[in-house]
């Protein structure tokens, strides 16, 4: 029968050449009381040096840096469809920020939507004032290329400024309410970039010179963006006090309303015929007929 000395757990010679060969590795050892003790030192310096560098990498340099701006841009093709595709169909109590940016907002889908916006209203709308006036023999079509500086202004500022204004109170806001929630300017900079690109068809299809239509691809337009915007921010303001919440919403549904209108009412204009400028060239003549008449009877 064994005897207890011969149960105790020895080092062996092999043991000590793979601990000298690799004597970075980990190590378990058994003391007398029963206790195991695993030595992970190596592997814990190993995980740390893995974290610093995973940790270099999503760093960025200052804003003068173009890894700066580069980190703005870091998306694919998926992603931005996936983006548009929620701009266009938003569901019922979904959230845009939660459900699609998911802490990864971008500024390339929403500067090309602004691009594509501009050319697409200015260039609609100046195609629109010719196909209205086609059938007029004194309308002779010039291209109007200051409608694209002009849109430009337009889109851009309001791309820019408004969710300016409406991170801004969101801030103030929470620094005066501690329960109200809010979001970076870049997250509300790229959800007003892409609850815009409705406009963009939308724009397309007021080349149709139907009246009624004009306005329903209008009012369309602004339910489907303005539910993106309403989805997104009212979480954000539904615990501050009624007024405040209402009024916020009501103002970014009109701002967002204000800029669907003065697309239309500038960009596409409808001319009214009052035909006065007809009826002047048939009347001139009998005036002038009356008049000599009248002078020979004197």
């Amino acid at each position: 029968m064994a005897s207890p000395h011969d149960l105790t757990f020895q080092e062996f010679e092999e043991a000590a050449d793979l601990l000298s060969s690799n004597p970075g590795a980990s190590t378990l050892s058994i003391s007398s009381s029963g206790e195991v003790k695993v030595d992970l030192s190596e592997d814990e310096d190993n995980q740390q040096e893995s974290s610093e560098l995973l940790g270099g990498e999503k760093q960025t340099g200052g804003f003068w840096t173009f890894e700066y701006y580069q980190s703005f841009f870091n998306v694919d093709t998926i992603q931005v469809l996936d983006r548009i595709k929620g701009s266009v169909i938003p569901l019922p109590g979904r959230n845009f920020v939660k459900h699609h940016i998911r802490n990864n907002p971008d500024l390339y889908g929403p500067f090309w939507i602004c691009v594509t916006l501009v050319f697409s209203v200015a260039i609609s709308g100046d195609l629109y004032t010719f196909l209205i006036n086609m059938g007029d023999p004194g309308y002779h079509y010039r291209p109007q290329f200051n409608r694209v500086s002009i849109a430009a202004v337009t889109v851009f500022l309001y791309a820019w400024l408004v969710p300016l204004g409406v991170w801004g109170f969101l801030t103030w806001r929470q620094s005066v309410e501690r329960r109200i929630s809010g979001y970076t300017f870049l997250e509300t900079v790229c959800v007003y970039g892409y609850s815009l690109f409705i406009y963009i068809p939308t724009s397309i299809l007021w080349t149709i010179p139907v009246y009624w239509l004009e306005w329903l691809l209008i009012i369309i337009a602004l339910v489907i963006s303005g539910s993106v915007l309403v989805m997104t921010f009212w979480p954000a303001v539904r615990d501050d006090t009624k007024l405040t919440a209402f009024s916020t919403m009501a103002v970014i549904v009109s701002l967002h309303a204000l800029l669907a209108v003065g697309f239309k009412l500038y960009f596409f204009q409808t001319p009214t015929y009052t035909g006065s400028s007809h009826s002047g060239q048939q009347t001139t003549p009998a005036a002038n007929h009356t008049t000599l008449t009248l002078g020979k009877h004197q």
